[in-house]
């Protein structure tokens, strides 16, 4: 996906357990040839079938994200809503878990959301503005048009209220 980067983190493991930079402002720079500023980190805690999305902060409001599971698996996944963009209108997901300890860089101008795969997960994620609630959006996680597989049966989700009521993509891009 265009203006995406996967981040693969190095972990020492031993006997002990494990070490691992979850973020360092070189590397990031590296991988993405961005610089940002992180202002906020946010983390939630799900169990098997929440999903999450799919969310975005619109207008001046918008967010990058640095996303990555403390614990557990989730399937996430991004839509570009930038309309200049050669990708816009498709969809990316990944497999995030607490074993490769990969983060997705998701940049201004994407839907997110995610799934929980495992029996529960800790998601983490760093944006680089503040949240705005009047700056809020979303789009369907079933949108006919994404047709996005997440990786759960549908009879499994467990989605809020509030976000069973999102518009469609159609009516998001309007």
């Amino acid at each position: 996906m265009k203006d995406c980067y996967i981040i693969k983190p190095v972990a020492f493991k031993d006997d002990r357990g494990y070490f691992l930079e979850t973020f360092n402002q070189t590397h990031f720079q590296q991988v993405t040839g961005q610089s940002r500023a992180f202002v906020q980190d946010n983390q939630s805690s799900s169990s098997k079938g929440v999903l999450r999305g799919l969310h975005f902060q619109k207008g001046e409001m918008s967010q990058a994200k640095l996303v990555r599971v403390v614990k557990g698996s989730v399937l996430d996944v991004v839509v570009d809503l930038r309309k200049d963009s050669e990708s816009f209108g498709r969809s990316f997901s990944v497999i995030l878990d607490d074993l490769d300890h990969w983060q997705l860089y998701v940049p201004r101008g994407f839907a997110h959301g995610f799934i929980t795969l495992s029996d529960r997960s800790i998601f983490c994620y760093k944006c680089d503005n503040f949240y705005h609630k009047a700056s809020e959006g979303g789009i369907i996680y079933n949108d006919a048009t994404l047709a996005i597989d997440w990786h759960l049966p549908e009879e499994e989700f467990i989605v809020s209220e509030k976000d069973l009521e999102l518009p469609t993509f159609e009516e998001v891009i309007r």
